[in-house]
């Protein structure tokens, strides 16, 4: 079977609508507004969907991992924005150097987790 993907685009939900789109506007996304209750956002070639939904067990147990060049000036970036002292229940975790390669986390609002890595 051949694929042919363009790209992936998953769904995530949100506890607090407009304070996880200001979120990750902040987080340098683009935003587009598809209705009162989704979103798409963006950066060059991915992007995701942001639901005004809330269901506790998802949210807690999603995860998503975005590949970066550099995960060092990625995480001195993401330190930059001050997240967590500006979003209640956001926590930017350091760099980890793994035998895989190396990623920092970040818990969005909502309890979203995102991983920013690189691979050996």
């Amino acid at each position: 079977m051949n694929h042919n993907v363009k790209s992936i685009r998953p769904f995530i939900g949100s506890k607090n609508f407009e304070v996880s789109r200001s979120f990750y506007r902040d987080l340098g996304f683009e935003e587009t507004v598809l209705d009162t209750k989704m979103s798409v956002f963006k950066s060059n070639e991915i992007a995701f969907y942001l639901q005004d939904a809330y269901v506790k067990d998802w949210i807690d147990n999603t995860m998503i991992f975005i590949e970066v060049d550099d995960v060092e000036r990625y995480y001195n970036d993401l330190q930059v924005l001050n997240l967590p002292e500006r979003y209640d229940g956001v926590k930017l975790t350091p760099i980890r150097y793994l035998d895989w390669g190396s990623e920092c986390f970040l818990h969005d609002p909502s309890g979203v987790l995102w991983h920013f890595g690189k691979f050996k």
